[in-house]
């Protein structure tokens, strides 16, 4: 994962199309239906997923296949938590989820950040499979038929049954998390975060403890992942196995990827990106003998090789290359300035 793969700094032009997003975000459940402010709550909850994955991947420089252990259980502790015939409390079940994933991230974590390169790919992946397999095999768990949610979570200042109310919920964590997040990038723990990623090496021979920050980063990260992991439940209603399964690891990879590394900005574009790509695949016609719609993974699997290929900094990366070219085609133009 080299330094030129990361966007740390984004160009105002940048900032100024992401401060457009925010307020077209703001605006959009007034001018849809149900129906769509559910699914951007769905990518809010994605992108907020995502963003954890890439304080990992795009910061830390450790790429995880088994984040989405810390997403499901913290949906699954949402469903232990509520009883059959009432909502539970947010206010001390939305931190008691995040601190399980948290913990869970914190001793896994213990084992994994001793590995390097493809040992801790591998790793982590087989840590999410145990825990996957703990869950779909158990039934006193929910087994592989999972648990449902009968409530959302009693915030009383509000009412998260209102579809347009828990939009905002999701979209104010989702704000909140980057600010943080984005924080936590230039603070002296996001630099050597950053130092771990470019040579850990040198940074050991510098002092550093690079095992205590990468195990501070897991944790933190599993902890964010639970906190999606929480909205997601509570949004869904349901929860089951795959939610920890590999595939949910491998979409929150290729978020991180569509956006652009290392920056956050670039994992919630990515997140709004592939959600969006997923269902315009997935809606595809035939096309003669072969559903386009139904070998969706395809089409994504092609869109993302592409974009690695031309624009290896993803989508932000590309739009951040494109504002260059504009404004030294600008200056050419003009020509020099001989006073």
């Amino acid at each position: 994962m080299s330094a030129q793969a990361n966007i740390e700094r984004l160009p105002t032009s940048v900032q100024f199309i992401l401060a457009l997003g925010v307020v077209a975000l703001a605006a959009f459940p007034f001018a849809s239906t149900d129906f769509y402010t559910q699914m951007v709550t769905r990518m809010m909850v994605m992108a907020i997923f995502a963003m954890s994955l890439d304080l990992l991947q795009g910061v830390t420089g450790l790429v995880s296949l088994g984040h989405a252990a810390y997403f499901g259980l913290a949906g699954y502790a949402l469903a232990f938590l509520t009883p059959a015939g009432e909502p539970v409390s947010l206010w001390w079940t939305l931190p008691l989820a995040v601190a399980a994933s948290g913990l869970a991230a914190l001793v896994i974590g213990f084992f994994v950040v001793r590995t390097h390169g493809i040992y801790f790919i591998m790793v982590t992946m087989a840590f999410a499979q145990m825990v996957f397999y703990l869950f779909f095999d158990n039934r006193a768990l929910g087994g592989s038929d999972g648990l449902y949610v009968n409530f959302k979570p009693d915030a009383v200042l509000f009412d998260l049954e209102n579809k347009k109310v828990f939009y905002y919920f999701t979209l104010a964590l989702l704000l909140a998390v980057y600010a943080f997040l984005r924080r936590l990038l230039w603070s002296p723990f996001g630099r050597t975060l950053a130092g771990i990623r470019i040579n850990e090496h040198r940074m050991r021979a510098m002092g550093f403890n690079t095992f205590g920050y990468k195990l501070s980063a897991f944790t933190l990260a599993g902890a964010l992942a639970g906190l999606a992991g929480y909205l997601w439940g509570a949004q869904t209603g349901y929860v089951n196995p795959e939610l920890m399964g590999f595939h949910m690891s491998a979409h929150a990879i290729m978020m991180v990827i569509l956006g652009g590394m290392g920056n956050f900005a670039g994992a919630v574009v990515g997140a709004f990106a592939f959600e969006f790509l997923l269902h315009t695949f997935k809606d595809l016609p035939q096309l003669g003998t072969v559903n386009l719609g139904k070998h969706w993974q395809l089409s994504m699997g092609l869109f993302i090789v592409l974009l690695v290929v031309f624009a290896p900094r993803g989508l932000l990366g590309m739009v951040q290359s494109l504002g260059a070219k504009l404004s030294d085609n600008k200056g050419t133009a003009k020509g020099p300035d001989h006073g």
